[in-house]
């Protein structure tokens, strides 16, 4: 069974930080993960992906308007899946979700239940 726990969420002011922190949990998905990744979704708006990295590789992809505030990293030892938010903008408040991917699937399948993220003075 695959889980994804989030956790970090909270009310931070504009240019204030948070971690947000995935623990995944699931032998077979461990074994055949391909990609984790963040997504959030704002109110009225659709879900959008904010962050992904290819569980060996590492490799690292950011949306543009994340691209220098933002880190995601995945820690071998914990199975956690780690989003550093600096300088956050009122425009980052959202529903905040860690996904996975495993080898040879087309999507993200597997979902946490999401942390709410709120940037407001």
């Amino acid at each position: 069974q695959v889980l994804l726990v989030e956790s970090g969420g909270g009310l931070v002011q504009p240019g204030g930080s948070l971690r947000l922190s995935c623990a995944v949990s699931g032998r077979t998905f461990i074994t055949y993960a391909y990609a984790m990744a963040w997504f959030r979704q704002a109110p009225g708006k659709e879900r959008e992906i904010v962050a992904s990295i290819r569980w060996n590789t590492h490799h690292k992809y950011y949306t543009d308007s994340v691209k220098g505030r933002f880190t995601i990293s995945r820690d071998s030892a914990k199975n956690t899946v780690d989003l550093q938010m600096n300088n956050l903008k009122s425009e980052d408040t959202g529903i905040y979700y860690c996904a996975g991917q495993r080898i040879g699937g087309s999507e993200y399948a597997y979902w946490g239940q999401g942390t709410q993220v709120t940037v407001s003075s």
